[in-house]
């Protein structure tokens, strides 16, 4: 058997926790040392990761002892978003493979520093963290998607209907900040949902959009927004994001087209419809019958993808993160192109584009005009508020 990957995790928040409880538990990862400028929090996590698993990793407060060790293959990144590109540009110049929690930074400008980086080490697999490619259900639709079983895709409506408390916001200086956090629904809780739409619908091209803070205060950024996007295919996508749900519902993609639709509802395949698997007369032909459409026999979901394989639970173990799985995808995924030398899933340059695009998103709910992705991209338009660039420090 190959040797385990040796992971360093930087950051050990609630984040970094779940990073630690996948690579702890993981065959082919090994958790060698836990980095927090706070030693309490290191400590802490620490402590949790030899409960459940009965090995204790290191810790430090610095990332320059952790990148001086020689059992660190790789680095997980999962500090505040407006620190991941300070962290991340040293990591991949230490000559380590590099795994990063979503987004990948909080501005186009420092995301730009860790694809340079990546650039200048080839060999090194640098990786961002987009868990949901990885769902079975996402999967299912993408590979749907590209055999061409919807036809030509139209439309799509993605939403991320959450909630979080006034609490939630004041629990960390950072949170609902543009420095640290970069946005707010959109940034945070969305980011995952905007990359799927990417993959499932192509490169973008503009977006319009409105923002707004309804629900909380002490906040600098939106708790609601809603944009339209428009795609170079022509398809037209309508993204919503709020953590101004009360009680908070599930998120829902529906991708569309002109031969068949799909639904992903709270990670699970709840609807699948297309014309070429039908046994009946084109479907469509006379719009959706009661046969048809979402809950009727023309769901196709199961012939898709079984209900088990939908719901199915990888599972890290009593004591870990209900996010474990998705994470756990992902990790073996990203040790697959560290051993072969190949691809990951998601790259830095499709974190990058879906971090355009919220950035799009934002500079056009400020300036009430449709804003072009690729010039947020290429830094021809630099949104306003734009974060303040950290520089790569290892201390």
């Amino acid at each position: 058997m190959p040797a385990p990957v040796r992971f360093a995790v930087v950051g050990c928040g609630v984040i970094g926790r779940l990073h630690a409880e996948v690579i702890a538990a993981g065959h082919d990862t090994a958790l060698s040392v836990l980095v927090d400028t706070d030693a309490a929090a290191a400590d802490a996590v620490a402590d949790h990761v030899a409960g459940l698993f009965g090995e204790r990793p290191a810790v430090t407060t610095s990332l320059a002892e952790a990148l001086a060790r020689d059992d660190v293959d790789a680095v997980a990144v999962a500090v505040p978003s407006g620190a991941h590109a300070a962290v991340s540009v040293p990591v991949l110049e230490s000559g380590r493979h590099l795994v990063v929690e979503k987004p990948l930074d909080v501005s186009v400008a420092a995301g730009r520093d860790v694809a340079e980086a990546a650039a200048r080490h080839p060999g090194l697999v640098a990786a961002v963290i987009s868990q949901h490619r990885f769902d079975p259900a996402s999967v299912a639709v993408h590979e749907a998607v590209s055999r061409g079983e919807l036809g030509r895709v139209t439309s799509a409506v993605a939403t991320v209907s959450w909630w979080r408390s006034q609490g939630y916001y004041d629990s960390g200086d950072w949170r609902g900040t543009w420095a640290l956090d970069g946005g707010g629904a959109l940034m945070n809780q969305g980011v995952h949902t905007v990359d799927l739409l990417l993959w499932f619908l192509g490169r973008p091209i503009d977006v319009v959009a409105h923002t707004a803070l309804l629900a909380h205060e002490r906040v600098e950024v939106e708790d609601t927004v809603a944009a339209v996007v428009r795609f170079e295919s022509g398809a037209l996508a309508t993204l919503h994001a709020t953590t101004a749900a009360y009680p908070g519902l599930t998120v829902r993609l529906q991708v569309m087209g002109d031969a068949g639709s799909a639904v992903v509802d709270n990670d699970r395949l709840y609807y699948f419809h297309s014309a070429r698997r039908a046994t009946e007369e084109a479907a469509g032909d006379a719009g959706v019958g009661p046969n048809r459409g979402v809950g009727g026999d023309g769901n196709q979901a199961a012939q898709l993808l079984a209900e088990e394989e939908t719901g199915r639970h990888v599972g890290g173990g009593p004591g870990t993160s209900a996010m474990f799985d998705g994470h756990h995808r992902q990790y073996l995924d990203i040790v697959q192109a560290i051993r072969t030398g190949g691809t990951p899933g998601v790259t830095v340059a499709d974190a990058q584009l879906a971090l355009a695009t919220v950035q799009a998103v934002y500079e056009s709910a400020r300036t009430g005009a449709p804003v072009l992705i690729a010039d947020v991209l290429e830094g021809r338009v630099v949104p306003v508020p734009e974060p303040p660039r950290r520089p790569a420090t290892v201390n």
